[in-house]
């Protein structure tokens, strides 16, 4: 009989979980709570037009995601950004987002000119300067730049680009886990311009690009590794338990579904948990304590994406733009915004006459703005949107996507915390973990850490891939 494997959770990295486990001799069950799979992978329509409501790009640098898109049938509507700049609004004007920073720290001080006034340009320049730094174990990326090249740097570059990654703030996300490659050439390097000068050196040369997209939307990729995976996908379902079965013949692991009051049972040889870290903390308490307790630790930041379509007319001038990225310290209700229909060619050229565009709102405990009816929510983003770009009128649609709990927030520590849950879950037969909540928020990143677990099951005795003799 064939091996039963059971993931829980049917986001992108449950269901590459699925996906890669195709190739042992197992069934593979797929449990997700929503009524549709894909969790931040989602297509919906505004004006008519299909527009991401989770994220919208996959890192190209990466092969993970771009190869399983073509796996499953996405490589013809692979596609890829305009080559147009993007910037910061700052100082009450959208400025171009300086060259050759690593997430926002600068290797180049004259790159900064026109987003910094020349004393603070000179503190950075200055940074060779200072006494040689030192980065023994972890720090907080923002303490640290603050440090050496100044507060600007972290409020008006740093700060910006962590907070359109993981909605978090700089003063407290992990340097080794946000930027692993600067932080392993800080143990090399005696400043931290050098350090950003030898990350700049290892990145491959300008050539193919940075991101990539999928004509129709992110969103397509999460159906059509569902297909392909061959799984049994089943919405809807509710996990509330995980338990060990006694030690003996027959499936290992029992999982309790179900209204509380009518529990339903499933039984499984292994499992595959990949659901956000306060989901998984609660599933592995019993089986998994060590686990469980680490994951626990892990904060969860909600965030909100308001999308609009507007004619070409409220704008003064169409912007050459990809977006912008807007500084906590402005004390604006967006965060960033990109220009969708100016960024990826597809959607400009089935948009016409309308400019799509994307605002991201909410930081990691700050709800307030999310707490806002959605009318009042776009409202406010207008506001930004005519102090920024000028724009007048209203829109022709609008949408709000709220992704509540939807970014983990990588603390100092998180990766010696993802080092223990990992550990402690090696230690248990049939069980794997995976993603954003692990080694890295993107697309690509829950790829990999999707193989990984699902490799890790084919390895074990009880799974293992079918002879290719």
């Amino acid at each position: 009989m064939a091996r039963h494997v059971v993931v829980i959770g049917g986001g992108i990295s449950g269901l590459a979980a699925a996906y890669y486990l195709r190739t042992g001799r197992a069934r593979v069950t797929v449990l997700e709570k929503a009524p549709t799979v894909g969790g931040l992978l989602r297509v919906a329509e505004v004006a008519g037009l299909p527009v991401d409501e989770g994220a919208e790009s996959l890192l190209n640098r990466r092969p993970e995601a771009v190869d399983l898109a073509a796996e499953v049938g996405l490589a013809a509507d692979t596609v890829y950004p305009a080559d147009v700049p993007a910037g910061v609004w700052s100082r009450g004007e959208v400025r171009p987002l300086p060259d050759g920073t690593v997430m926002g720290v600068p290797g180049e001080p004259a790159a900064l000119s026109g987003l910094f006034d020349p004393a603070e340009i000179g503190r950075v320049a200055a940074e060779r300067r200072l006494p040689q730094l030192r980065v023994a174990g972890d720090v907080a990326i923002g303490e640290l730049v603050a440090e050496r090249m100044g507060d600007a740097v972290v409020e008006r570059l740093v700060e910006p680009l962590l907070g359109g990654v993981y909605a978090g703030h700089a003063g407290e996300l992990s340097l080794a886990a946000t930027v692993p490659a600067l932080f392993a050439a800080l143990q090399r390097e005696r400043s931290l311009l050098d350090g950003v000068a030898a990350v700049r050196r290892s990145t491959p040369p300008a050539g193919a690009p940075v991101f990539a997209g999928i004509r129709g939307g992110v969103g397509r990729l999460a159906q059509a590794v569902a297909t392909a995976s061959g799984a049994e996908i089943r919405t809807g379902v509710t996990v509330r338990g995980l338990q060990v079965r006694p030690t003996g013949p027959g499936p290992r692991w029992r999982i309790e579904t179900g209204p509380a009051p009518h529990p339903e049972y499933l039984d499984a040889d292994a499992v595959v948990v990949a659901v956000p870290a306060a989901a998984a903390a609660r599933l592995l308490a019993s089986a998994a304590p060590e686990a469980s307790a680490a994951l626990a630790g892990v904060e969860q930041a909600s965030v909100a994406i308001v999308t609009l379509a507007l004619p070409r007319s409220a704008f003064p001038q169409l912007p050459a733009s990809s977006g912008f990225l807007v500084p906590p310290v402005e004390r604006r209700t967006i965060k960033a915004v990109t220009l969708s229909s100016v960024k990826w060619p597809w959607l400009g050229e089935l948009a016409g006459d309308l400019v799509i565009l994307r605002a991201s709102v909410g930081r990691h405990r700050q709800v307030q703005d999310l707490q806002r009816p959605d009318g009042e929510l776009v409202e406010a983003v207008l506001a930004d949107l005519r102090a920024a770009l000028g724009v007048r009128g209203e829109p022709v649609d609008a949408r709000v996507s709220r992704w509540g709990g939807a970014l983990p927030q990588y603390a100092v520590g998180h990766a010696e915390r993802v080092a223990d849950i990992h550990a402690a879950v090696g230690n248990i037969a049939g069980l794997a973990v995976c993603g954003a909540t692990y080694d890295g928020v993107g697309v690509a990143a829950c790829v990999a850490s999707a193989r990984s677990a699902a490799t890790s099951l084919l390895g074990e005795p009880a799974i293992v891939p079918p002879s290719t003799v």
